[in-house]
């Protein structure tokens, strides 16, 4: 199977370019599994048109997209479904019906409501309704839907919003945040090519066991320097989730490397510890986030995110597109929801005096999140690992829920 990890990325740099470019959330997965399923019908300038959309050829792209529906993630939940009007038989359809996944829904075209009764069956009831709606123009609908419901596997601790630092203002605004536990969660200071230092934060779900494997998500944020674009900072996103499921930190500035006191994304202070590291240096990291919730709607109807040269391929040259993607995620102390909290005390004679550089990363400004599966398998890896599912543009951080402040359940 092709790697998606590449091409996704293309593609989501592109869709998130299309839409609005305040706080929002998209799955550019979701669109691009419904652009892989058409690939085989497309021929001409139609298969260019997608090849180019795709990064791959579309082919490779119903082979990648057949993959992942054959084996379903147990924490994203997946489905595609195609539907046709009664009597609507352009030449070449049966066969291109024939060729979808076995998993992929076929038949007639439901009725509204049946529309969003499938949207709520397959996103876990969190998007009540179909984005687009039923008039008597329409003669054939693909729809795809992903959805997820994790509980980190160690929740955040909770800090006053004050630690979010004043570069951004959200510490004026707020009054509580999120703060990164002692252990469980990753974060680290990088140098980019593409935008500069970004501070970055790492956590997992409660993994969910496979056969012989397990099956989880990691969701990174991302953070630059206020003045870098959006695009710039979720295409870094995309890049380190790859490397981040596998353990990998890219990019990693020594904080001895970097001087002590503010930044708008960071403070370093030193001081004198009891330290094992071999050189007498010890580095330290925390993060604090907002908590943030989001829902959007997106128009994917423009010619560059693919859907008009899909919908030419399946349902002729005279067919136009009409395309759209409704979106929520939320982000809170227990998950993207609870976990438990284990503590240990272990008494040994004290270690050499060293130095240790602690810095606290501050995502107190827009930043990016993207969300990426991880597939683990006794033989290698599945599918659906590394794949990003989801992607944000946070921009408008909450206050911690009651059920953040109240502890887990």
């Amino acid at each position: 199977m092709t790697s998606l990890q590449e091409p996704l990325a293309r593609y989501a740099e592109r869709l998130h370019a299309a839409v609005d470019p305040g706080h929002h959330v998209a799955s550019p997965l979701g669109a691009w599994l419904l652009l892989a399923l058409c690939g085989p019908a497309a021929t001409g300038a139609e298969r260019d048109d997608l090849a180019d959309v795709l990064g791959m050829d579309p082919s490779d792209a119903a082979a990648t997209a057949a993959a992942l529906l054959a084996e379903p993630h147990p924490l994203v939940p997946a489905a595609t479904a195609v539907w046709h009007r009664a009597g609507y038989e352009p030449a070449g359809l049966a066969d291109w019906y024939a060729g979808l996944p076995p998993r992929t829904a076929t038949g007639p075209l439901p009725s509204q409501d049946a529309l969003d009764g499938w949207a709520r069956e397959h996103t876990l009831g969190l998007i009540d309704r179909f984005p687009l709606r039923i008039s008597p123009q329409v003669v054939l609908a693909l729809a795809s839907a992903l959805a997820t419901r994790i509980s980190w596997a160690e929740p955040f601790d909770l800090a006053p919003a004050a630690a979010l630092g004043p570069a951004g203002g959200w510490a004026a605004s707020l009054t509580r945040a999120l703060r990164s536990p002692e252990r469980g969660h990753r974060c680290w200071i990088a140098a980019t090519d593409r935008a500069g230092e970004v501070i970055v934060h790492v956590a997992t779900a409660q993994p969910a066991a496979t056969e012989g494997g397990r099956a989880g998500l990691t969701v990174l944020s991302v953070a630059a320097a206020p003045e870098v674009p959006p695009g710039d900072v979720l295409a870094v996103a995309y890049r380190f989730g790859a490397a981040a499921v596998g353990g990998g930190e890219p990019g990693r500035r020594s904080l001895f490397d970097l001087p002590l006191g503010e930044t708008a994304l960071w403070s370093v202070r030193e001081e004198r510890v009891r330290t094992r590291a071999r050189d007498g240096r010890e580095e330290r990291h925390s993060a604090v986030l907002p908590c943030w919730s989001a829902r959007s709607e997106h128009d994917l109807t423009a010619s560059r995110l693919g859907f008009p040269a899909a919908v030419r391929a399946v349902a002729g040259p005279d067919a136009k597109a009409e395309a759209r993607q409704a979106a929520m995620a939320r982000f809170g102390r227990y998950g993207f929801e609870a976990a438990a909290v284990t503590g240990a005390f272990a008494l040994v004679s004290l270690p050499p005096e060293g130095v240790a550089r602690t810095a606290e990363l501050r995502f107190g400004h827009p930043y990016a999140v993207v969300a990426v599966a991880t597939d683990e398998r006794p033989d290698g890896v599945g599918p659906w690992h590394g794949v990003p599912v989801f992607s944000a543009w946070v921009a408008e951080p909450e206050e911690p829920s009651a059920a953040d402040l109240a502890g887990p359940s």
